[in-house]
């Protein structure tokens, strides 16, 4: 489960000695005054409570197009002027299962993002990666050209045209119709395309109901002024009283790498952690940086999709609230998640 990055050459940095110069003779004429006493040398040594630096590490790192890539972008900028610890090898796509999981699988990735029931259903199969970090929550959004629909029971008898058949996107969405008293199956005509088609579909108004993600919803919204923001899967998962937590977007790591190099994982934490809060804090400079790495096509949709993107960062033992997702997942479709609930060594915890 490792992504094949290709491999940057790291540039020599040439040391420059320098020359100690002896002092010319004085003219005879001249007087040389006696040579001063050097000046004793106190090698200064750091408190006994400092922390030793991180270690740094070539890191092979996947990210993905859309939300779960976002709050990566500063990071990619740091790692560009070499002010990151670690030094990333970065694969951008945008298909988990053909972008990033076949590379996870051959150790070509060393770290990478995921849909959460991916994570867990590739852990559960694999047993050779660990979750690493959460970073987006729910971000799904049902969008209509009209206002008939307010909640998802408004749904009955209509066609939704939707991305992401077999993701977490599908299974929550059919636990959401049945907790609102329809049958995904019978009661709503559910159309599978990809983004790209629902995207063009929706904007240029030839159907009038759809379920996108963002920034992709956020394209839509600011292509067709007669489209609106109907429901928020987030709030209907709330309203729902649904256990856990709507979170959709992970990190991941290859268990082996994470042993080998515990300092080097530590430090992409922290560095993660960094351009996830700049991101969100600086949403003009961070939407500059999402498009200049392809992340999102063009600035202003990604700025305007930032506060609705939902990126957090969660590590540690604060990872282990997502279990109560994954119970409903379970509960939806025990194969969406590989069978069973995660137990706690998919959970990496830093010692």
């Amino acid at each position: 489960m490792k992504k094949n990055l290709l491999a940057l050459g790291l540039a020599l940095a040439l040391g420059l000695g320098l020359t100690a110069c002896g002092p010319k003779a004085a003219p005879e004429t001249e007087t040389t005054p006696p040579a001063a006493e050097p000046t004793p040398v106190v090698e200064s040594q750091a408190p006994e409570s400092e922390a030793p630096a991180l270690e740094g590490a070539d890191i092979n790192l996947g990210l993905l197009n859309g939300p779960t890539g976002m709050g990566g972008a500063k990071l990619l900028a740091d790692n560009e002027a070499g002010e990151t610890v670690n030094h990333y090898i970065v694969t951008l796509g945008s298909d988990p299962a053909n972008d990033i999981l076949p590379k996870l699988n051959n150790g070509e990735l060393d770290i990478a993002a995921l849909p959460t029931n991916v994570a867990a259903n590739l852990y559960n199969k694999t047993g050779k990666v660990q979750l690493l970090a959460l970073n987006t929550l729910g971000v799904l959004h049902i969008l209509e050209k009209g206002d008939t629909v307010n909640s998802l029971a408004d749904l009955a008898g209509r066609t939704l045209y939707a991305i992401n058949q077999g993701t977490n996107t599908e299974y929550v969405l059919d636990y959401l119709l049945t907790q609102n008293g329809l049958d995904p199956d019978t009661d709503v005509d559910i159309q599978w395309k990809t983004s790209e088609e629902v995207t063009t579909l929706m904007a240029s108004g030839q159907i009038d109901l759809c379920m996108l993600p963002v920034p992709a919803a956020t394209t839509v919204l600011m292509q067709n002024s007669e489209v609106r923001d109907a429901v928020d899967l987030s709030d209907a998962w709330t309203d729902a009283g649904a256990a856990g937590t709507f979170t959709m977007g992970c990190v991941v790591v290859r268990t082996e790498f994470a042993q080998e190099h515990p300092e080097a994982v530590k430090a992409f934490l922290s560095e993660y952690e960094a351009s996830i809060n700049y991101i969100k804090d600086n949403p003009e400079e961070g939407a500059a940086l999402i498009e200049q790495y392809g992340i999102v096509p063009k600035a202003a949709i990604a700025q305007a999709a930032i506060p609705q993107a939902n990126m957090i960062f969660a590590a540690g033992e604060e990872m282990k609230s997502i279990s109560s997702y994954y119970e409903v997942l379970f509960a939806a479709d025990p194969d969406s998640i590989g069978g069973s609930i995660p137990d706690d060594a998919f959970y990496y915890i830093a010692e």
